[in-house]
C-alpha cells in the first residue's frame, strides 16, 4: 500500500469506514509496535500503548490534512503516545532512541558481524557499546534526526514533517550527528583494523 493509497484508505475513514482503518492498523501495527518498544520496555504495555495511538489516530482521523505520509503522522502520535506513558508512570524516556542491537545497523560495522573468534566478538561489543554511547551523547535534536533517518529509514521530507523543521536543517543535524558518532568511535575501528 503506498502513500497514495493510504490517503484513500484515510479518505473512507472520514466518510465513516472503519475497514479502512483496520486495514492501515494491520499495516503499521508492527513498525508502531517496534517503535513504541524503544520507550516501554514491557511487551505487554507495548501492546497498550500501540492501541492507545491507533485510538488517537482514528480519533483525530479528522484532522489528518494528507500534508505529510500517514505513517508519519501515525509516527509522531505513537512517540507522543509512548512518552505520555511513561510520564503517567513516572518513568522518564529513554536517553537514547536506539537500542544497543540496533547498533549493528550502523553503517560501516559489517566487517564485525564475524562472532568466530573471541576477540571478533570482543571487537564487536565495544564497537556496539562505543556507538550506543556515542549516539546516547548527542543532543535530542541531532539523535532523532540520526535515528528517524539511519534506523527507521525515514526520508528527508518524512523527517522534516515529523520534527517539523526544514529539510535543511534536516540535513544539518544527521550530518553533524554522524560526524559525531564517527570521531567518537574511530579509536573503537581502528583498534579492529589493527
Amino acid at each position: 500500500m503506498s502513500q497514495e493509497a493510504d490517503l484513500q484508505m484515510v479518505k473512507k475513514v472520514q466518510k465513516g469506514d472503519r475497514r479502512a482503518f483496520d486495514m492501515l492498523v494491520m499495516k503499521y501495527q508492527q513498525r508502531i509496535a517496534a517503535l513504541i518498544s524503544r520507550y516501554v520496555k514491557d511487551s505487554h504495555e507495548v501492546q497498550d500503548v500501540a492501541q492507545e495511538a491507533f485510538i488517537k489516530a482514528y480519533r483525530a482521523i479528522n484532522n489528518f490534512r494528507g500534508d505529510s505520509a500517514f505513517y508519519t503522522w501515525m509516527y509522531r502520535i505513537a512517540i507522543n503516545t509512548a512518552k505520555n506513558h511513561l510520564l503517567i508512570k513516572n518513568r522518564r524516556p529513554p536517553g537514547s532512541d536506539v537500542e544497543l542491537e540496533d547498533a549493528e545497523f550502523y553503517e560501516g560495522s559489517d566487517g564485525l558481524k564475524d562472532h568466530t573468534t573471541p576477540e571478533n566478538s570482543l571487537s564487536r561489543d565495544r564497537l556496539e557499546s562505543a556507538v550506543y554511547k556515542a549516539i546516547e551523547g548527542l543532543p535530542e535534536d541531532l539523535k532523532m534526526a540520526l535515528t528517524l533517518r539511519e534506523f527507521d529509514g525515514m526520508s528527508y521530507e518524512e523527517i522534516a514533517d515529523v520534527m517539523e523543521t526544514p529539510i535543511g536543517t534536516v540535513r544539518s543535524r544527521i550530518f553533524r550527528a554522524r560526524e559525531s558518532v564517527d570521531k567518537k568511535i574511530q579509536p573503537f575501528l581502528e583498534r579492529a583494523a589493527v
